[in-house]
């Protein structure tokens, strides 16, 4: 890939430094805007067009609309200064490193950066299984199981959320670039010393080997991402066409 003039040490090496630092922020953020997502989408299509899914479709067009950036300051003004229960920046206290820093102390450092990112992708997967949710209620087999006398939470947790959950599964794969550009702008707020950040400081110092390096790397992450969105789609589709998955 080159020699990046920015860090004085090979692209890959700095790709591989740089990710394993993000890989943490990501994949908290991934995980946990899919659990927040799919949970309050599951609320809204319980309770449709009652206020609990007014006030969830309101949260998450909201969320939807705000830039990452603006979130992650207004975390940071609220729980970084307003009430300092959390660390204001970097991965880890300032005088240590990737190697000396304890867990807890990266957990703590990880806490306003995964939720700020979260936010980002967590109002669209809980508006679209609310959406699924509301017309899997709607369809022949909910209708022929009610039939049978399974009613309620038995029923949403039984038969709707398996088939309301695939959707949501892919559209996670699917939405990693948009997580991946999030993460620029968290990594940024935040100082956080990710490939977000390497990312930047390579575009104003114009280290084009590493940009485009990581250009590169990014896209096989993404699709890496939408080729096992369509394959889980394949899949899970398959699996629930089967007789006993009704």
């Amino acid at each position: 890939m080159g020699y990046s003039m920015l860090f004085n040490m090979p692209v890959a090496s700095v790709i591989r430094e740089r990710f394993a630092t993000s890989f943490a922020l990501l994949a908290g953020a991934w995980l946990l805007s899919g659990v927040l997502g799919v949970t309050l989408g599951f609320l809204a299509g319980r309770f449709l067009h009652r206020w609990p899914d007014k006030m969830i479709c309101r949260i998450s067009y909201l969320l939807s609309s705000l830039p990452t950036f603006w979130i992650a300051m207004l975390l940071l003004a609220l729980f970084a200064v307003r009430w300092p229960l959390l660390p204001v920046c970097c991965a880890w206290a300032p005088g240590n490193n990737a190697g000396t820093a304890l867990l807890s102390e990266r957990l703590r450092h990880l806490v306003l950066p995964v939720c700020a990112l979260s936010l980002l992708g967590m109002g669209q997967i809980a508006l679209h299984t609310r959406e699924k949710i509301a017309s899997v209620m709607k369809s022949e087999f909910i209708r022929f199981a009610r039939a049978q006398g399974d009613k309620g939470w038995s029923l949403l947790r039984h038969q709707v959320l398996r088939h309301a959950i695939t959707p949501a599964l892919c559209l996670q794969f699917a939405s990693l670039g948009e997580l991946m550009g999030g993460a620029l702008l968290a990594e940024k707020v935040f100082a956080y010393p990710g490939l977000g950040q390497a990312t930047i400081d390579a575009g104003l110092r114009g280290d084009v080997p590493l940009l485009m390096g990581i250009v590169l790397f990014c896209t096989l992450l993404v699709f890496a991402g939408n080729t096992i969105s369509a394959w889980l789609v394949v899949v899970l589709n398959r699996s629930l066409e089967r007789p006993d998955a009704l």
